[in-house]
């Protein structure tokens, strides 16, 4: 009798939680499809990276942005790792007019709505091709609204890696705005003392907490000669990727160094 009675109500359980989740599945469309939620949903993340901002000091040897000591390379490319990207809206400065590259998929429409809170322009599409001749559709509409955006004296800001490729290696459509455009690729990173890291993700996503420590880096420019062929583009790219992953080094070094 008493086995009876446990399995009886581990089958109710079980009965409840799957009640649970096909009443999930019947609510979560119509919430992904609403612009309340949504909008709701990008302030709380507004919100949250703000208070990481504001409770994460930035340590000794960060890279020191808003003083203009990059002007004279402005406007520029601001490139940024899939994973390790989150935190810019909050850290960069204000003032300074900037477009970011934004992947078309669903998930990433809450990204885009989050930066708008931030007065940054988001742009939708994919700049991370292997292939500076072929890109998609929506990933050349996007570079030619970045460059249009570096021609306006308004910095851009893209991600490197190519979506659910290898993460931490360059694309080359990041190298291929360069040389339209003849503006510098600033390899940038940002790193907290206090983070949880999705191993399981891809990219390794890090979600950044507040009440740490933070630091800014900015690596030495990569600049993209406009007559580069083919294997200059991949040696840039190289360098790229080279840059980047130094930069995401020494910040996450500098916040630990710490600990």
């Amino acid at each position: 009798m008493e086995h009876e009675a446990v399995k009886g109500a581990t089958g109710r359980r079980a009965a409840r939680r799957g009640g649970t989740r096909t009443l999930w599945r019947r609510i979560r469309e119509p919430l992904a499809q609403s612009s309340f939620v949504k909008n709701f949903i990008a302030n709380l993340f507004a919100w949250f990276v703000r208070l990481i901002r504001v409770t994460s000091p930035l340590v000794e040897g960060s890279t020191q942005v808003a003083g203009g000591a990059y002007a004279h390379l402005e406007p520029g490319i601001i490139a940024l790792w899939h994973g390790q990207h989150l935190l810019t809206p909050a850290y960069y400065p204000k003032g300074r007019q900037l477009v970011a590259m934004v992947s078309r998929s669903a998930d990433a429409e809450l990204q885009a709505l989050m930066i708008e809170k931030f007065g940054i322009e988001a742009v939708r599409g994919s700049g991370g091709r292997n292939s500076s001749r072929h890109l998609d559709k929506g990933g050349a509409k996007a570079l030619i609204a970045l460059k249009k955006s570096l021609v306006a004296g308004k910095n851009v800001a893209m991600i490197a890696d190519i979506p659910n490729g290898t993460p931490r290696d360059a694309g080359l459509g990041i190298v291929l705005l360069a040389r339209l455009s003849g503006r510098p690729i600033l390899p940038s990173a940002i790193a907290t003392s206090r983070r949880k890291v999705l191993e399981k993700s891809w990219d390794k996503t890090t979600i950044n907490l507040p009440f740490g420590r933070s630091a800014v880096i900015v690596g030495p420019p990569v600049f993209v000669p406009a007559d580069a062929d083919d294997a200059e583009m991949e040696r840039k790219r190289q360098e790229v990727t080279a840059s980047l992953n130094a930069a995401t080094a020494e910040a996450y070094r500098l916040v630990d160094s710490g600990k």
